[in-house]
């Protein structure tokens, strides 16, 4: 199984643009990832959290999939989300495939929660549906132990784990594990506005990160990620300062808004992605003042 080939960059984790009538707006869509990729995109995240994977029905992911495999035309992997209930992860990573996703993100299962070993299964089951590579999403009812990272080292189809629960010390353990395993697995921080961590986990191995502020602001985002490449701290600092944490207090005011606000950021400089859908909720009109000022605030210091 031959890894994914990401360039140097941000990962890109766009949005599903919605039209008038609620149905997945494929032009925007395609007008989005391509810009993403000219900006410097590292690689595509299509139909996953920033992506709202949990609204879409089987048809509409295929069509997020296929919109992005075209978009990106071949200059970046595109991996595609695949979860919830394990019919549904099987038919994701089948249709995923077929588009010409490079590979998968899986996803945890859908409610319930079951032993490290069921998650493993869980895994295994999605692994038998398709060839694709498989990064495993390592957060809620799918957190992870270390003896379970052993395990899904050991399955070649597995290439990465992302990390979403936010505990240093256990993600460095999953580093020294899968090493002993003798796998060099991709390891992710997929915390919620990962710049703010970055730091820390760039110290125990984990270069990579995911950044949904990269798809409403890739100028910003990129700005970031350079004086993180250059190790330029009084660049990171004052973005961190005067954008990041300004924007993370305004994300923190009301669940979902780790998507909500990328999507109005969109909408507030003219690509019209349309709203969220249930259960997650659009920012008030003040909301919205706030973020176009962070925005402004950020862009000031370019």
């Amino acid at each position: 199984m031959s890894r994914l080939a990401f360039r140097d960059g941000v990962l890109f984790f766009p949005v599903t643009p919605f039209d008038a009538a609620d149905r997945v707006d494929q032009a925007v869509l395609a007008q989005h990832i391509s810009s993403g990729v000219d900006a410097g995109a590292a690689g595509v995240f299509a139909a996953c959290g920033t992506g709202e994977f949990h609204a879409l029905s089987i048809s509409e992911f295929g069509a997020v999939v296929s919109t992005a495999v075209a978009a990106a035309a071949g200059r970046v992997p595109v991996v595609a989300g695949a979860g919830g209930p394990l019919g549904h992860a099987r038919e994701c990573a089948r249709v995923a495939e077929e588009a010409g996703a490079d590979g998968l993100l899986v996803l945890p299962p859908y409610l319930v929660s079951g032993p490290q070993a069921g998650l493993v299964a869980y895994v295994e089951a999605i692994a038998a549906a398709t060839t694709l590579p498989l990064i495993v999403y390592h957060r809620a009812n799918a957190a992870l132990g270390e003896d379970t990272v052993r395990r899904l080292a050991e399955i070649e189809q597995v290439v990465g784990i992302k990390d979403g629960v936010g505990d240093i010390a256990l993600m460095q353990r999953f580093v020294l594990a899968a090493a002993a395993e003798g796998r060099d697995l991709l390891f992710f921080n997929g915390l919620l506005t990962a710049e703010l961590s970055q730091a820390a986990y760039r110290a125990i191995g984990v270069p990579l990160y995911s950044s949904a502020v990269f798809a409403m602001a890739p100028d910003l985002a990129v700005a970031f990620f350079d004086a993180y490449l250059a190790g330029d701290d009084a660049a990171q600092r004052r973005l961190l300062d005067r954008f990041y944490v300004p924007l993370v207090r305004l994300r923190d005011e009301t669940p979902g808004f780790a998507v909500s606000l990328v999507k109005a950021g969109l909408r507030i400089q003219g690509l019209p992605v349309g709203p969220v859908r249930a259960p997650l909720v659009d920012p008030t009109s003040e909301q919205e003042d706030r973020l176009r000022a962070i925005l402004d605030a950020g862009r000031a210091l370019l």
